[in-house]
């Protein structure tokens, strides 16, 4: 009789085997790339409106890679040129992937989609107890919660911070609902972090080990990166940059150790533009050997429209949408009367973007390591455009010149308010440490003649208090979104936080904050 260990090596064994085949026949190579023109002059025009540090463009089309292009550089002034092999993080474009694993577990029968989220981790609470008990594995990929937009991503950014999974499956509970369960579409993260513990608890494994054996190995996605490894070790990894002063400067760069996130599900895949092109294609032409892998079955199942979502005017006046639902870590859309599925990745100096259609087995990926919002709005409609109205005569400058006029309608515009440090004598009695039942505690206390607010576990939200007319607001340091406080006015209410541009990204989530006072400063 074998021994246990002899077995699971032999079974490692044939698994590593078993992968590396079918990820040679998913290998994209970047040799099948021809030039064009047209898609060099959007990416030239685009690259240099919005002053990219770097990008990187590939286009499938009919199932082959037809177009890659990169530009720029890894580090602004380094000279480290960005190639087709160049890390980026993709943001929530890592939540397909996380889906895909629930799927493969599912496929596996380790679990069921329709399971209760509390048949595998017993601790999970949500706010409502009746959700508590009906939320199913499914319902934590659709952004149909009943939780507020972004509703406790202060446990997940600024980073680095200190709030671990654990924290997030304790916090779920005081995050009190803006609607009811199932009723609407409002995004969140803190879901697909739940999402990667219940596959973590499913698969008898930790998150990043199984992603890398379910998906990343039999992909042959050889260059995506999960969990902690070693930036110098992997190499040739793409900085985050911001635009200031007439250059780019690259902000919350990478340690030699890169760590694990606590959003990684939500959030932490980095992959190259080949690697990002080998999993377009996974979904596009998928071979015999993939189909064996994810079953279609399975691959409809992640493709069938849960939520709806909000269509934009520009949606509807540009693509003619009608048609706009959440899947399973993919957004559903017609475009041009076409079918698309697609998904976008937001960090700090760094944006991501697929769209895929497929039913000409055709789409493209976007990669950029600078501030770019606008920049890969316009890469995708000019680059969607490119398959779904050929004829069409807008350049890139056009929707750019769009979006500019928008930003600049009165309506888009927010004045800062005009204030002033607020001093200790004006703020003697709200003083002291004050604590909310998810973020922790925070200090309000003199420091150098000012009032101080700092995190215990949040360490990049430290600012100063500022005084506005009557109202208080906190400007940080490391310029995170500045926030009012509203202080209560009778004693034993809570002090509530908010965004003091409304416009601002979700994810500086002060709404769903409720500091109560629990003593003076030390």
């Amino acid at each position: 009789m074998q021994s246990t260990d002899c077995t699971a090596a032999r079974r490692g064994r044939a698994r590593r085997v078993a992968a590396a085949m079918l990820g040679a026949t998913l290998a994209t190579s970047a040799l099948a790339a021809r030039p064009d023109p047209k898609l060099d002059a959007i990416v030239d025009t685009v690259a240099a409106r919005y002053h990219l540090a770097g990008v990187a463009v590939g286009v499938i089309d009919h199932g082959e890679v037809v177009y890659t292009r990169t530009k720029g550089e890894r580090r602004a002034g380094t000279g480290e040129a960005i190639d087709e092999n160049t890390l980026f993080k993709i943001a929530s474009n890592s939540k397909a992937m996380t889906s895909t694993l629930l799927a493969r577990l599912v496929q596996e029968g380790k679990l069921h989609w329709d399971d209760p989220v509390r048949k595998y981790l017993p601790d999970f609470r949500m706010n409502d107890p009746w959700v508590t008990e009906h939320m199913q594995v499914g319902d934590l990929l659709t952004h149909r919660s009943g939780l507020r937009e972004g509703a406790g991503d202060l446990m997940l950014w600024p980073e680095p911070n200190a709030f671990t999974r654990k924290d997030i499956l304790h916090g779920l509970a005081y995050l009190k609902p803006a609607y009811s369960f199932r009723a609407g579409y409002a995004y969140d993260n803190l879901l697909y972090v739940i999402a990667g513990e219940v596959a973590a608890a499913a698969g008898q494994d930790s998150y990043d080990k199984l992603l890398r054996r379910e998906v990343f190995e039999p992909l042959g996605l050889s260059r995506c990166q999960i969990g902690g490894w070693s930036r110098d070790a992997v190499g040739n990894v793409a900085q985050p940059h911001a635009y200031e002063n007439g250059h780019n400067v690259v902000v919350n760069a990478d340690d030699a150790n890169v760590p694990d996130i606590t959003s990684a599900a939500a959030g932490g895949v980095r992959c190259s533009l080949d690697d990002m092109l080998t999993w377009a294609r996974n979904w596009l032409v998928p071979t015999p050997a993939q189909l064996a892998w994810l079953t279609p079955a399975q691959r409809q199942i992640v493709w069938t429209p849960y939520t709806p979502m909000p269509i934009s005017k520009h949606r509807r006046d540009w693509d003619g949408t009608r048609f706009y639902a959440y899947g399973y870590g993919w957004r559903l859309a017609d475009v041009d009367g076409q079918f698309t599925v697609s998904h976008t990745g937001t960090l700090s100096g760094m944006y991501s973007a697929m769209v895929l259609l497929p039913n000409r087995q055709s789409g493209f990926v976007v990669l950029i390591n600078s501030e770019a919002e606008d920049a890969r709005t316009v890469l995708i409609e000019t680059l969607t455009k490119h398959f779904t109205a050929p004829a069409d005569t807008h350049d890139a400058n056009w929707y750019a010149d769009q979006l500019d006029a928008d930003a600049s309608a009165p309506e888009h515009k927010t004045p800062g308010p005009v204030s002033r440090p607020a001093t200790v004598k004006d703020l003697a009695t709200q003083l002291g440490q004050w604590r909310d039942p998810w973020f922790g505690t925070i200090k309000l206390c003199p420091r150098d003649g000012a009032v101080r607010f700092t995190s215990t576990k949040s360490p990049r939200l430290v600012g100063t208090v500022m005084r506005a007319g009557q109202r208080y607001l906190v400007h940080w340091d490391k310029g995170e979104v500045d926030a009012w406080m509203d202080f209560p006015k009778q004693p034993g209410e809570a002090m509530h936080m908010s965004k003091v541009d409304p416009k601002a990204d979700f994810s500086n989530d002060f709404e769903d904050l409720a500091f109560h006072r629990e003593h003076g400063c030390e």
